[in-house]
């Protein structure tokens, strides 16, 4: 065998091992988004469904109806405010938590590991169920105790949002935070000690030395949120009803629901899954090869 072709064999090695699960992904991923991406460009209501009328190709017209539709845009624009203030505050918390990890003894930081893994198991159903009782305007406790008295949080579009953004940030920041704590007991002591010494004040030495050395592990907690948050459908449904009064508190996946299966028009409710993942991945690629161009290697 010459060099030529062990290097070849070598190369095809890697791809023969990840076979199986490309496979099993090909199965999972790729025909479930080609169908979404078919049923986005024929006519595809209920009448279809039943087979009361034939399926015709529209072409990009579901995707020209979907984009002069102002609600679509305002429901858009919710989206992606609302998925910043959560991946925001979610990497905040995770990562002020990873750091106190490191600060606490064993016992505290055995009890703050199982508790913040008890809101990460907690299914979206069950924790959005929770948090509405506790933030109930007849008996919830955090009325009482704010001295709120029958004040309603789901009422208000800007007071829903944010009672979501908490539930959302209290089943989300475990991640980042296990994450977050694993990556900087990779760190060498002898670095963290040095900056110490140097007199440089925590925070210092989170934005100086932790997270230049983090930023791989960061760039992945940060794009998972991404996709979570942009992706949220149950708290939002569960807590607010279904969007809100008036839709008030719709985002992307509760208005692509509404459209396929409250409304049956599934080729626009498809369209809208369509635009989803196109913004998702801009999102991410564009994150990536700006930390490619930083020079850092994911």
């Amino acid at each position: 065998m010459t060099r030529t072709q062990g290097r070849a064999r070598a190369g095809r090695t890697p791809w023969l091992y990840l076979a199986p699960a490309l496979v099993v992904l090909g199965g999972l991923l790729v025909y479930p988004v080609y169908q979404l991406g078919l049923i986005s460009v024929l006519e595809y209501t209920q009448a279809q469904v039943s087979g009361g009328r034939p399926t015709s190709f529209r072409g990009l017209g579901n995707y020209t109806t979907l984009f002069s539709d102002d609600q679509f845009w305002s429901v858009l624009l919710a989206t992606v405010v609302f998925a910043a203030a959560c991946v925001l505050c979610t990497l905040a918390v995770g990562c002020a938590l990873a750091v106190l990890l490191t600060r606490v003894r064993a016992l505290p930081r055995l009890a703050l590991m199982l508790a913040s893994l008890g809101a990460w198991a907690t299914p979206a159903v069950t924790g959005s169920t929770v948090w509405l009782f506790l933030f109930d305007p007849d008996f919830g406790p955090v009325n009482r105790l704010l001295g709120l008295g029958d004040h309603s949080w789901t009422y208000g579009r800007y007071s829903a949002f944010l009672l979501v953004l908490l539930e959302v940030v209290w089943c989300s920041f475990p991640f980042v935070m296990v994450t977050v704590y694993a990556g900087i007991r990779a760190v060498p002591a002898e670095v963290l000690e040095a900056a110490a010494l140097d007199g440089a004040s925590q925070w210092r030495i989170w934005r100086s030395v932790l997270a230049p050395m983090l930023r791989p592990i960061l760039a992945v907690v940060t794009i998972q949120s991404v996709i979570w948050d942009f992706k949220v459908f149950t708290q939002i449904y569960v807590m607010t009803n279904g969007g809100g009064i008036a839709g008030q508190n719709l985002v992307l996946n509760v208005y692509a629901y509404q459209k396929a299966f409250a409304s049956s028009e599934y080729s626009l409710g498809s369209a809208i899954g369509v635009v989803t993942l196109l913004i998702l991945l801009a999102v991410t690629l564009g994150y990536l090869r700006l930390l490619r161009r930083q020079g850092e290697e994911l």
